[in-house]
């Protein structure tokens, strides 16, 4: 699955170096680097990747508690298709349309072919018990 970083969602793309005071260039996964000293900065996203690749799967508590990103960011990040709920997770977001438990987008697969739903994330179905989380795509 091929998803895209959507620029509202991390208003981040001036990030300056602390070191020498130029604009940091986009690596990937929300990371950004200074080219002239080398210097890393994190977007909300980076924080959350790089979280769950050093620590695995987790709840969104957690995750927000670690990382310094808001519950309410997670939860857009979910609704993107940027993370994702695992499948054995006791919670889950739920469809816009029918309120089934989906484990990331907005739509169950059914009711965006039932009702014919355009442009839409389209969430996967939850199937069972286990609350953490983790990341979907690399960049």
């Amino acid at each position: 699955m091929n998803i895209h970083q959507p620029q509202y969602l991390d208003n981040d793309s001036n990030f300056i170096c602390p070191n020498c005071d130029i604009q940091m260039q986009y690596k990937y996964a929300g990371i950004y680097v200074c080219t002239s000293c080398g210097a890393e900065q994190l977007n909300d996203f980076g924080k959350i990747k790089r979280y769950l690749d050093e620590h695995g799967p987790t709840n969104a508590i957690e995750l927000s508690a670690q990382t310094g990103v808001s519950r309410s960011k997670i939860g857009e990040f979910l609704r993107l298709g940027r993370v994702e709920i695992p499948e054995n997770s006791p919670v889950f977001i739920h469809c816009k349309g029918c309120g089934v438990a989906i484990r990331y987008g907005n739509y169950c697969m059914e009711c965006v072919h039932s009702k014919n739903i355009q442009g839409a994330y389209v969430g996967e179905a939850a199937k069972g018990p286990k609350s953490k989380m983790r990341f979907l795509d690399t960049d």
